[in-house]
Formats: C-alpha cells, sequence, structure tokens
C-alpha cells in the first residue's frame, strides 16, 4: 500500500459509512480515485467495513480475555478452534507465559463458567487457562484509526452523533436487531437495501439505524490487519494499577493515538492495553515515555501479538480477513 492507499483506509476507519466523495473532499482525491482504491482493497480482503455490539448494554453478554497455554506444536489447532467458536471475538498467538490470548464474549455467568470450566479446557491440546473478565471498557478497536490523518481532517470527517449521558443498560428492539445484523454483515449497507430487505420505509430504516449508533449499542468498524498499514509490532500490555487510579489510567491511556483498545479487567493485572507500533523502539518509547510517568502503574507485564487468527468475529488468513464465524 502507499501514503494514499493508507489515508484513504484511516479515513474509512474514522467513517466507516462516509461516501466515496465524502472522503475524496476530506483528503483531497477525486471521488473516483476514491472508489477505485478503496473498493480493491474490500474486494481483496484487506479490509472489512462491519460493526460491533456493545455486548453488556445489549445484553449479548460479557466480555472476557482468556490466557490459554498449549502443548507444544498444538498452537495451531488450538487457534483454529477457537475461532470457529461463534463467541470469541478474537484469537491471537502471542509471546510470554501464555501461548494464545482470546477475547470472549459469554452470553451469561453460568455460561461463562460452562465455557471457562469445560468447553475450552476440553479442546485437544489445551494445557492451562486464566481467565480475566472485562469490567469497563475505555476505548474499543472500533474507535481507533491508522494516524495519517490530520487532526482538522478527522474532526471533518468524524461522525456526529446525539449528545447526553449513556444508560447503564439499554435494549434492542426486534427491528433494530434486524438492521444490526445487517450492518454486522456488512457496514457500508445502503439503508435503501436495509429498508427493502426488511420490509419497511426508507426513513423508518434510517432513523432505527441512526438511533443504534447515536445510543452507542452498535460500533462501526473498518477492519485491517495493522502490518498492511506498516505498523508491524501490536502488542498486549497487562497493567497493574492503584484501584483509585483506574479511571484516570485508562482514560489517559485511551486517549493515545498508539492505543487500539483498553479496559478494565478483574485478576491479578487490572488494566489491558493494545498497541500498535510501526517498530519495536516505538513500542519502547511509548513504555517508557507513556506508561512510565504513571505512578498508579505499579507492573508493567508485555507481550507480543504474533499472529491474528481472528478480530472482531472475523477469522483471518494471514493478513485478510475471512468471513464472520
Amino acid at each position: 500500500m502507499d501514503v494514499l492507499d493508507r489515508r484513504l483506509i484511516a479515513a474509512l476507519q474514522v467513517s466507516p459509512r462516509a461516501s466515496w466523495g465524502e472522503i475524496g473532499r476530506v483528503v483531497g482525491e477525486h471521488e473516483r480515485t476514491v472508489a477505485r482504491r478503496l473498493q480493491r482493497v474490500i474486494n481483496e480482503g484487506m479490509v472489512r467495513v462491519t460493526a460491533i455490539y456493545d455486548d453488556l448494554r445489549t445484553g449479548h453478554g460479557r466480555p472476557v480475555h482468556l490466557h490459554v497455554q498449549v502443548r507444544p506444536g498444538a498452537s495451531a489447532k488450538v487457534a483454529a478452534a477457537l475461532s470457529e467458536r461463534p463467541d470469541t471475538r478474537s484469537v491471537y498467538s502471542l509471546t510470554g507465559e501464555a501461548d494464545l490470548g482470546c477475547e470472549l464474549v459469554a452470553p451469561s455467568r453460568e455460561m461463562l463458567h460452562d465455557i471457562v470450566s469445560s468447553e475450552v479446557t476440553d479442546i485437544s491440546g489445551v494445557l492451562q487457562t486464566r481467565t480475566q473478565v472485562v469490567l469497563h471498557t475505555f476505548t474499543t478497536v472500533a474507535e481507533w484509526h491508522a494516524p495519517f490523518l490530520t487532526p482538522e481532517e478527522v474532526a471533518e470527517l468524524r461522525p456526529v452523533y446525539s449528545a447526553g449521558p449513556l444508560p447503564d443498560q439499554d435494549g434492542l428492539s426486534p427491528l433494530e436487531k434486524e438492521i444490526a445484523e445487517l450492518l454486522v454483515a456488512d457496514g457500508r449497507a445502503a439503508f435503501t437495501a436495509i429498508a427493502e430487505r426488511l420490509d419497511v420505509s426508507l426513513p423508518t430504516a434510517r432513523r432505527r439505524a441512526a438511533s443504534l449508533l447515536d445510543r452507542r449499542l452498535l460500533l462501526m468498524r473498518a477492519e485491517i490487519e495493522p502490518a498492511l498499514l506498516g505498523l508491524e509490532v501490536e502488542a498486549q500490555i497487562w497493567l497493574k494499577v492503584r484501584p483509585h487510579g483506574l479511571d484516570q489510567v485508562g482514560l489517559t491511556l485511551a486517549a493515545h493515538p498508539d492505543v487500539r483498545y483498553c479496559a478494565a479487567t478483574s485478576g491479578t493485572h487490572s488494566v489491558i492495553v493494545q498497541v500498535v507500533a510501526a517498530h519495536e523502539a516505538d513500542l519502547y518509547r511509548f513504555l517508557t515515555n507513556v506508561v512510565g510517568p504513571i505512578d498508579d502503574v505499579t507492573d508493567v507485564n508485555v507481550t507480543l501479538i504474533t499472529r491474528a487468527h481472528k478480530r472482531g468475529h472475523l477469522r483471518k488468513s494471514g493478513l485478510l480477513t475471512l468471513e464472520r464465524t
């Protein structure tokens, strides 16, 4: 990918449903050029526009992070088995004590017990697991974009949603569930196509979809492997944080442009941060210049993601994105 490709993909990450003309106007390129380039990377499987739920508020379940140790030589088979599960959102190969990292959405506490105590451990090759439940999410991967746009371009592209506090819990109507599933399958599905598919009026389809996004029950996402954008170093950083500092640490790190994901969890390390960088030296500077000065961080554990097998419920083949489970 050249510089323009990366700028266009970053624009799509900021506003996954923006028209080619809107993106072209902001980045200073002709609409035909934008359409040709972005349609190519989408058709070739490098980029997939989808959507992810706010699992807690929509009732889909409780996100948890699993650390999985496997028998030597079994990593690929265990990763494939985990990726085939519809309740796994992400599966990674890691350096460090755990061979695999897995983000899983358990429909209930009872099912989480069954999944962790028997279903995952019954996979051939799994030796040991450790579970950390997400308590609060500071930023999601759907909100991250590659650092190839100016702040002014980002501000011009970013969709404007209704202001106001969000309820702790919300729900989806039957029609909203159908609309959400269509957007999960194709994040750029036209409102006219959604209306025809669900046999509703165009204003109804547009209004209900806007409500889902305004209430942040659904987050649009343009998924691409960071390595395709020249960001070849990806790390999961686990932090021990003093309880009184959790909010400030999470909010501070979530605002950093290198951070794709940040959440507070249960377990020995109370914050997980997923970071991308072009080189190991950049990761080192993030650790020393960004994490290091934070007084409430008392311990740091860094693991590198060596391969993504699944992200956002989308399975991977090398650097390409396959179908959703």
